[in-house]
């Protein structure tokens, strides 16, 4: 929470603050995000409008996480930047909707929220350890990246009989109906009947 007593509700007057403060919970996605009590460095402005505080800033950290393709550790520096009215309570932008307008508690503003939304915004949603990583064998898991030439060699089911071919021998194929013989032994007619 920041105090905006200092700005005694006179437009156009403003403060800069610096803060470095511990990461709450939550600041990223499942994949990469910025780990629990790491050091989140804010950069802010407060300025004071008709309708409220302006608080402009910037929030810097490390955010943790995994490449998606590889599964490799991997490790960022992120920055962003937010933007964000509070409101006072009895101006017109506290009569919108509340969804849209945050309001300040008497003094107090809490810039968590609009940081955790920057953040998560920020973040890319298939983080990659390198824009060309080849990821891992979808058959074996091996790490495409240390095994250029890696592969395997799979035979299409449907093309498995003529491997047989290759190989020397001759493809077992399915009797037909047609080729079986008789009950009494002798081959089939042309209507399967003497």
């Amino acid at each position: 929470m920041l105090d905006t007593r200092e700005l005694g509700r006179r437009p156009g007057s403003m403060r800069r603050v610096s803060r470095t403060v511990a990461a709450p919970e939550g600041l990223g996605i499942d994949v990469l995000s910025i780990p629990v009590g790491a050091e989140l460095d804010l950069e802010l402005r407060l300025e004071a409008v008709m309708e409220g505080v302006l608080v402009s800033g910037t929030a810097r950290a490390a955010v943790t996480g995994e490449c998606v393709r590889c599964l490799d550790p991997l490790e960022q520096q992120l920055e962003v930047s937010f933007q964000e009215l509070y409101a006072y309570p009895e101006s017109s932008s506290a009569e919108a909707d509340e969804d849209e307008v945050r309001l300040l508690e008497g003094d107090l503003l809490d810039v968590e929220p609009v940081v955790r939304d920057a953040v998560v915004l920020a973040l890319p949603l298939q983080p990659v350890c390198t824009e060309d990583c080849p990821g891992l064998c979808a058959d074996c898991g091996a790490r495409l990246a240390d095994e250029p030439g890696h592969g395997h060699d799979v035979v299409d089911a449907r093309w498995a009989a003529l491997g047989g071919l290759l190989a020397g021998g001759a493809p077992e194929r399915p009797q037909d109906a047609a080729d079986t013989p008789d009950q009494d032994g002798s081959p089939p007619g042309p209507t399967g009947r003497r």
